[in-house]
């Protein structure tokens, strides 16, 4: 693969890219960079975090990446997840981790990382304590958007940690290439800044993009990366989200009954997911439709569907049928799995025990 068809694999991941002409000189210097993401384990897994994670990091490993999976275990410690619990939050982190392996994830060139691991080594605290040195208390809250939070509900002192942890976390795992969400852009904007004051290098931000949930959007705030927070798929509201181990019923549930407005191609989840998830696992969309509806009909790129249902020869209701079935099908291996799997099953029972507890 050459230099050009790396850039492009990385730059259909990275909605946004701080900068391109660093990346160009990344891949032109370095064969195989290191990329990183982190998940902090907080309970049930949805396809934006299961299924469009996968096609994000196999883009990135295909483009010959390292990529590391940073189980961030004490970030959501810090974060109150889970009930303040480190044991709860690392039976979830192995959940995660079967889930994405169940889904088509290039685990071959995947390195997980457990950040109780890393805290063991007192440099990462060094680290750590260099961060925080050189920023201040108000830029730390204004980075609370990557736990999930806005500024007022950063209350407790392990949350000020939190982000300081982010950060360090970059250096100590020499990655060339933050690859998270667009929800944690404030603190990789954070060590760009502050990694050649540390001695470091600044890494290249490559942000993938946030699906909204399937509900109609409850906040109408101009700024995009406040309302990132609010349009995410959120698992307060379940049905907002499909779970990675939701039965095949449950899936075609809920995408009935997601926001779907007929000729709207702006914030319309159906529509997101088609563009993010099957139209990167299926090389056609066919939909079958009574001749008095307009026929049977293909679509073999996004871009063609997308048109057609903006001009209203393609009705909601034919689009969430196809979908719901195309989901069912990319989910079943992963239920299977789950059902199959003694170690799996387990795991998927003592987070469901949790999810009803907490």
């Amino acid at each position: 693969m050459n230099l050009d068809e790396r850039l492009n694999l990385i730059s259909q991941v990275g909605e946004e890219i701080i900068t391109l002409d660093e990346l160009k000189t990344l891949l032109a210097e370095k064969k195989h960079p290191v990329a990183y993401d982190g998940f902090e384990p907080s309970g049930s897994i949805h396809i934006a975090q299961g299924l469009l994670r996968a096609i994000n990091i196999n883009k990135m490993t295909s483009a010959g990446c390292r990529f590391k999976m940073l189980v961030a275990d004490w970030h959501g410690w810090a974060n109150n997840k889970m009930g303040g619990s480190l044991e709860n939050i690392q039976t979830v982190g192995k959940y995660l981790i079967e889930a994405w392996k169940s889904c088509g994830l290039d685990a071959e060139n995947v390195e997980f990382v457990w950040a109780s691991e890393h805290v063991k080594d007192d440099d990462y605290w060094k680290k750590v304590m260099q961060v925080a040195r050189n920023t201040t208390v108000n830029r730390i809250i204004r980075c609370g958007q990557i736990m999930g939070r806005k500024d007022a509900d950063v209350q407790q002192a392990s949350q000020i940690l939190y982000p300081c942890m982010q950060a360090a976390d970059i250096f100590h795992l020499k990655a060339d290439i933050c690859q998270l969400g667009l929800d944690q852009r404030k603190v990789n904007i954070l060590a760009r800044e502050i990694g050649p004051k540390l001695g470091y290098w600044k890494p290249v931000i490559a942000s993938h993009h946030m699906m909204m949930g399937l509900l109609k959007p409850t906040t109408e705030e101009s700024d995009k990366m406040e309302r990132v927070i609010d349009m995410k798929m959120s698992k307060s509201r379940p049905d907002s989200a499909i779970f990675m181990t939701d039965a095949a019923e449950e899936v075609k549930r809920k995408i009935s009954k997601a926001y779907c407005p007929e000729k709207q191609v702006q914030e319309n989840p159906v529509l997101e997911y088609c563009k993010y998830i099957i139209f990167e696992k299926f090389s056609t969309l066919e939909i079958r439709r009574p001749e008095k509806f307009g026929g049977d009909v293909s679509f073999a790129s996004y871009g063609e569907l997308e048109k057609a249902y903006a001009s209203g020869a393609l009705h909601p209701m034919d689009l969430k049928t196809v979908v719901a079935a195309r989901l069912n099908e990319l989910l079943e291996p992963v239920r299977q799995h789950f059902e199959k799997n003694a170690r799996a099953k387990e795991l998927l029972e003592a987070v469901n025990k949790l999810e009803v507890t907490r």
